[in-house]
Order: C-alpha cells, then sequence, then structure tokens
C-alpha cells in the first residue's frame, strides 16, 4: 500500500513538473517563412511578378536594385548544382558549374543573379526551407570567392516545394536537392 501511494505521489509531482515547463508557449526561432505560392518567380520581376520581400529572401541588396529584371531561366540551366542528403556542402565535382555561372556573370556585369535553393521531400517545411536557404547561400558564397560582387546575387529557398523529379526513391531525391541559377537582365526599352 506504502508503495502504491508513494508511485502516485510520484507521478502526481511528475506531471505537474512537466506541465508547468514543458507546456511554455514561445516562438519558435530560427524558422524560416514559406514564401507566397508557387505563381511567384515565372519570367520576369517587376510590378505583379516581383520577388518576395518575406524574410526567405536572404538580403544582399535592396530588393529594388532586382525590379524590372527580365529573368533567364535557360541561360544557366545546364549548371545547376546538387547536394549530398542533408548537407548545403558543394562538393568538389560541382565545381566547374559554379565556374562556368562566375564566368557568365563576369563577362556581363549588367546581369544579376538569382540562387533558388531546393530540397527533397524528406523533412519538415521549415528545416527544409532552411536547408534550400544553407545551400543558395553556399553558392552565393562560392561565387564571391570567384570574385563576383555578392551585391549581384538574390538567394531564396523553395524547399520541397519545386521538386523537378516527383518520384519517392533516391534517384529523384537526389536531383532534386539543387540549386537553380537564374540569369536577370536589364529589361531593354522600357
Amino acid at each position: 500500500m506504502k508503495i502504491m501511494k508513494l508511485t502516485c505521489s510520484l507521478a502526481f509531482a511528475l506531471a505537474i513538473t512537466l506541465t508547468a515547463t514543458g507546456c511554455k508557449s514561445h516562438k519558435p526561432v530560427g524558422v524560416t517563412p514559406i514564401p507566397p505560392g508557387p505563381g511567384g518567380m515565372v519570367g520576369e520581376v517587376g510590378p505583379g511578378n516581383t520577388l518576395p520581400e518575406q524574410p526567405n529572401v536572404v538580403p544582399t541588396t535592396s530588393l529594388a536594385d532586382f525590379e524590372g529584371m527580365a529573368m533567364d531561366r535557360a541561360a544557366l540551366a545546364a549548371y545547376t548544382i546538387h547536394f549530398a542528403y542533408d548537407s548545403a556542402a558543394i562538393r568538389h565535382g560541382e565545381q566547374s558549374s559554379l565556374q562556368a555561372v562566375a564566368a557568365a556573370l563576369s563577362a556581363n556585369p549588367g546581369t544579376k543573379l538569382l540562387i533558388e535553393g531546393n530540397c527533397d521531400e524528406r523533412g519538415t517545411e521549415e528545416y527544409n526551407r532552411s536547408l534550400g536557404e544553407r545551400r543558395a547561400l553556399a553558392a552565393r558564397e562560392a561565387l564571391a570567392k570567384q570574385g563576383i560582387d555578392p551585391s549581384r546575387i538574390r538567394t531564396i529557398s523553395y524547399g520541397k516545394d519545386r521538386p523537378v523529379e516527383s518520384g519517392h526513391d533516391e534517384a529523384a531525391w537526389a536531383k532534386n536537392r539543387r540549386d537553380d541559377f537564374v540569369l536577370l537582365h536589364p529589361k531593354t526599352g522600357v
């Protein structure tokens, strides 16, 4: 009987302790907001189709510096870089792609670059937003080391929202863990 009373008392004390310490409400730290739906970022950056002004776009320069520029997705599509699972480290084999992107930017000083960080479908929305952001920032840093002014580069994370491969296996996931490079040209005749 004494053991039963002791066990009940300990269980009650544990429940009170957990309630008092484990249920505090607080704002999550380091959560990357989810950007607007998939309709943004197609065609041109400008009125009605702009880069999101949310915190998920890493500030490098003023957003106004990138508005009104024509998006050229095809120019650098061949230089997409891919990442290992759960990693933002750029693989040695991806260096030639980064060199080609740096060369394209160096040859055209009026152009700018949008780096889109992407993840595979595994993981939470928040985690994948953060990982996609780290991947885009890693590419930006690598390009800066090659002499590209970081103020010419914007980054955005789409997390797992924009897969290029819809499968649910390692082959598909490997294609979705990537940074896409979008060349931004000044509009002519505006």
